[in-house]
């Protein structure tokens, strides 16, 4: 594979064994090229500045600068650069914030490491356009649909959007009816299938 059809990974997690073992497998694969490794957001945020890589893969808690708000400057200042957060949970709040900050999609860490990096799933999360089309879905309930699909009920979708109950519920009905889909799965396979979240 030439150089310009590689994959530009840089990874940004303070735990140097984790860094350090996904940085050994991507060296592996002759579809990814490693960028660089930082050790906490701020050092992401420069170096995706320096070095304009494809995808960081990006922790959630970091020292110094965390992984919401490093996603956020990384996506306003390069908007071409795909952040893929590793978490540890689906369920922790903060990656509905990195979500909501720009991130592309997420990946568990209690996954193999070669799963995480497996660069036919990469190249998958990182091809699918942002601002694609959702269906004839409105923004508000795109972002209601990633909610759903990220396992939160009614009550904390419309505390986390400051509406009520009564408007999630309506938008959930409309999203559904849009999509042909009926229930909570069919919505996270929907919301995975368009980049929204991953599975």
């Amino acid at each position: 594979m030439t150089e310009s059809l590689r994959l530009s990974v840089l990874i940004a997690d303070d735990h140097t064994l984790f860094r350090s073992g996904l940085a050994a497998l991507l060296d592996k694969d002759p579809r990814v090229k490693l960028a660089g490794q930082a050790a906490n957001g701020e050092e992401a945020v420069r170096m995706v500045d320096e070095l304009s890589p494809d995808v960081v893969l990006m922790d959630l808690k970091m020292p110094v600068m965390e992984g919401v708000e490093a996603t956020q400057l990384i996506r306003g200042r390069h908007p071409e650069v795909a952040v893929i957060i590793l978490s540890s949970f689906s369920g922790d709040v903060h990656l509905l914030g990195a979500l909501e900050a720009g991130a592309r999609g997420y990946v568990l860490k209690d996954t193999s490491i070669s799963t995480i990096i497996n660069a036919d799933r990469l190249y998958r999360m990182v091809s699918s356009k942002p601002h694609e089309s959702y269906d004839g879905l409105t923004a508000r309930e795109v972002e209601v649909l990633k909610l759903v699909a990220l396992g939160l009920p009614n009550k904390q979708i419309a505390y986390r959007l400051k509406v009520s109950g009564k408007t999630v519920s309506n938008h959930i009905s409309n999203l559904y009816e849009k999509l042909g889909i009926e229930g909570r799965s069919q919505a996270v396979i929907y919301a995975a299938r368009k980049g929204l979240i991953e599975l």
